[in-house]
């Protein structure tokens, strides 16, 4: 019943719409500080769900063959962003086993032992006793760390404010809390330059993501376009051989990237780029600014109509004719 039901509302050719799925993590088991990211389970049954009623296709590939108008019916990207080693520790055989290709943006600047900021907050917040925590002299508020609860709310408010912050401001703000929390911060929590090759010799397609995840639209040009030229030439070097596509960090447009970035990744060479605009794209989608979602849901039914309902929506901006 699904499949024509997706066929009907999914078709291909000129017609055609690409929906492009972006991930994070996916963690070998559930964790309440992370209740967006799917755990190996979870995700494994939405890679079948993939396999079995969609068409799979790497970015670049779908890219190229909606332009050409000769994408097929119920076409699907799957991305990930940022560069963790569960992608490829918990993911890759999950996607190998399903045969459902994968795009991965690499934050290169945080390999081989390296920790994104929110992932700083996220553990000081896990590893802090019990009682109240006063950030008030790290300009934030009390929190109460009573339960699970609490720190999730925590987390949520702290990763609020501090996400707009400079970058420097924010690396700043996560490390002290990082200090506070006095354990360690394990080096593997992100891959390892070996992995993203690993990736790459499984037939995975490897995007650049800058080098340090800033927001575009807070950095002077010239620096903006440092970090995405710094991490394409990174990867290139790493893998021999060119980095055709780009995620923008956090990715609105217009509020994390501004078009005087899209025509720097332009001018990089980069074939396409994805935001996190909600939407499918069409052939008449800006190709440097192709849209992406990610269906929360917990069944396969829900995940299933979550994707044909964004099917309904074809992201913006578009391209100009």
């Amino acid at each position: 019943m699904l499949e024509p039901l997706a066929s009907l509302f999914w078709p291909g050719g000129r017609r055609a719409r690409l929906s492009v799925l972006i991930y994070h993590r996916v963690l070998p088991s559930s964790d309440p500080l992370m209740p967006g990211e799917p755990d190996a389970a979870q995700f494994r049954w939405q890679m079948e769900l993939l396999a079995r009623y969609f068409n799979p296709l790497p970015l670049a590939e779908a890219a190229r063959r909606l332009w050409e108008g000769t994408l097929p019916p119920r076409a699907v990207s799957v991305t990930f962003d940022d560069g963790y080693a569960d992608n490829v520790e918990v993911a890759l055989p999950i996607l190998q086993q399903v045969g459902v290709p994968a795009t991965f943006f690499i934050a290169t600047g945080y390999l081989d032992g390296g920790w994104m900021w929110n992932d700083k907050v996220i553990e000081a917040l896990r590893r802090m006793p019990d009682g109240e925590l006063d950030l008030t002299e790290e300009g934030l508020e009390v929190c109460s760390l009573s339960n699970t609860a609490d720190r999730l709310t925590a987390v949520e408010q702290i990763l609020a404010r501090l996400k707009y912050l400079s970058w420097e401001e924010r690396e700043a703000q996560a490390q002290v809390l990082a200090q506070r929390c006095r354990v360690p911060l394990s080096n593997s929590l992100m891959m390892t330059s070996s992995q993203v090759r690993e990736l790459h010799q499984a037939g995975m397609e490897i995007g650049a993501h800058t080098r340090n995840h800033p927001i575009l639209a807070s950095l002077a040009r010239v620096s903006a376009e440092q970090e995405i030229a710094a991490s394409k030439a990174w990867l290139e070097d790493l893998l021999g051989e060119s980095v055709r596509l780009f995620a923008y960090p956090n990715g609105k447009p217009g509020k994390d990237y501004l078009q005087e970035h899209v025509d720097i990744v332009r001018g990089l060479g980069f074939e396409a780029a994805v935001s996190t605009a909600w939407g499918v794209a069409s052939s008449r989608s800006d190709p440097w600014q192709l849209p992406r979602f990610t269906p929360w849901d917990r069944t396969p039914s829900r995940f299933m109509m979550r994707l044909l309902w964004n099917y309904r929506s074809v992201g913006v901006p578009l391209r100009e004719d």
